[in-house]
């Protein structure tokens, strides 16, 4: 048996409902296919995280492979530019 991956969007979902107290955590286990102690580790780590929110310093965090892509994307400009002068300056 292989173990099942959540996505973040699905985990926010379940937490958010357990938020809103409408059902029980069993309830909501039952109604999502999960265990109830799921649930709440994954409410009180999203309540952990919650202060970072509305902070302005996560406001421009970039994950690593968006930084990595843009230096790349960067070279290739600068080599593009440079190749193409140098194919003019041979002419």
């Amino acid at each position: 048996m292989t173990r099942r991956k959540f996505t973040s969007k699905f985990k926010t979902k379940v937490v958010l409902e357990a938020l809103k107290e409408r059902q029980t955590t069993q309830e909501l286990a039952q109604k999502f296919e999960i265990i109830p102690q799921q649930i709440s580790t994954w409410k009180r780590e999203f309540l952990k995280g919650a202060n970072t929110v509305f902070s302005k310093d996560t406001k421009s965090k970039k994950t690593e492979a968006q930084e990595k892509e843009e230096r790349l994307l960067k070279v290739i400009g600068e080599q593009k530019v440079e190749l193409d002068f140098l194919k003019n300056a041979l002419r």
